[in-house]
């Protein structure tokens, strides 16, 4: 079976094209971006958000061969609609704390889900936003009860929300909440 990361990446290969716009909520080590920017290719638009000036610079790192047109933020990801106008076909979010970091710096369910909010504004009809939620940290469990909370009440005339998750694992493994515009 495939991972959590596996799946939410599978689920946008379906639908993001050469040339299309697309974020990374939360850039962590650059991953998700730098998967992203194989997608859109040279001629799409990757943004990245990250409160992390070492997110940033881990990304800009890796990502040194993309040309296409690369925006890595430094500021929250609850500011995406401050950065960006039109419409983007796909959004990650990877919750939790950077990977390789201290547990302290965080992402917290208020600007996830105002973050959240303002992607779907964004999110072009089809497109779809993959949230990979961890609630085995402190503050883990808050944020994904209220990111569970807040896709649960989405109406589903508008967004598809599927979940996939691991239901006989220990140790608290991530989990996927995906929404597809309708």
């Amino acid at each position: 079976m495939q991972t959590v990361i596996q799946f939410a990446r599978n689920i946008l290969e379906e639908i993001v094209l050469t040339g299309d716009t697309v974020i990374d909520a939360t850039i962590g080590n650059g991953h998700d971006t730098l998967f992203l920017s194989t997608l859109v290719g040279q001629q799409g638009t990757v943004w990245g958000f990250d409160i992390q000036e070492k997110a940033i610079q881990e990304t800009s790192s890796r990502l040194k061969d993309f040309t296409g047109d690369l925006h890595l933020i430094h500021n929250s990801h609850e500011s995406i609609d401050s950065y960006i106008e039109g419409e983007v076909k796909a959004v990650m979010f990877n919750l939790g704390y950077l990977p390789g970091s201290d547990h302290e710096t965080i992402t917290r369910a208020p600007s996830t889900i105002q973050a959240l909010k303002k992607s779907m504004q964004l999110l072009q009809k089809g497109g779809r936003i993959t949230i990979v939620l961890y609630d085995g940290h402190d503050g883990g469990l808050e944020e994904t009860n209220e990111v569970i909370k807040f896709c649960e009440q989405l109406n589903q005339r508008e967004f598809h929300v599927l979940k996939y998750q691991f239901i006989n694992q220990q140790n608290h493994p991530p989990f996927l909440l995906a929404l597809e515009k309708r």
